[in-house]
């Protein structure tokens, strides 16, 4: 289903996703802002394929990821029932924050059509205070060993 392809230096993340009725507006174009719900599932699913669940994660260390910064560019609609290919890549690893490419492409019989793309900085926060943290060495590491 989910799959990471390419070669280089981040192998990029692809999650399927089809559009329903709820993703669009009344013109029955995906309504702009879900473009970030889709980042948000393929990013997910992504740290998953990596071992790295988020429940899971925030229990066992006391930490999470939060979104701290968006830049979305939107090229061209998707409509109900679309098939997307969304996809996630890490682009930056600090100690405190990852920056991850994203997009949603139309998938096609030839060549995948760019309908949105963007950057998400997630930074890791202590779970109870909010504050920023470093993320645990052992997520970098499993960042590094997996990209």
């Amino acid at each position: 289903m989910a799959e990471a392809a390419g070669a280089g230096v981040a192998a990029t993340f692809q999650w399927p996703l089809r559009v329903y009725w709820e993703d669009t507006d009344a013109g029955g174009i995906v309504f702009y802002a879900n473009y970030l719900k889709f980042f948000e599932r393929s990013r997910t699913e992504w740290l998953r394929s990596l071992g790295i669940e988020q429940h899971s994660l925030r229990e066992s260390t006391g930490g999470m990821f939060v979104v701290t910064e968006t830049s979305v560019r939107y090229h061209r609609p998707a409509r109900l029932d679309d098939e997307l290919i969304v996809t996630a890549r890490l682009i930056e690893k600090g100690r405190a924050s990852l920056i991850i490419g994203q997009s949603s492409l139309l998938k096609s019989e030839r060549t995948p059509v760019l309908l949105c793309e963007g950057t998400i900085r997630i930074g890791w926060v202590d779970a109870t205070s909010l504050k920023p943290a470093r993320i645990p060495a052992n997520i970098l590491d499993r960042l590094e060993a997996k990209t």
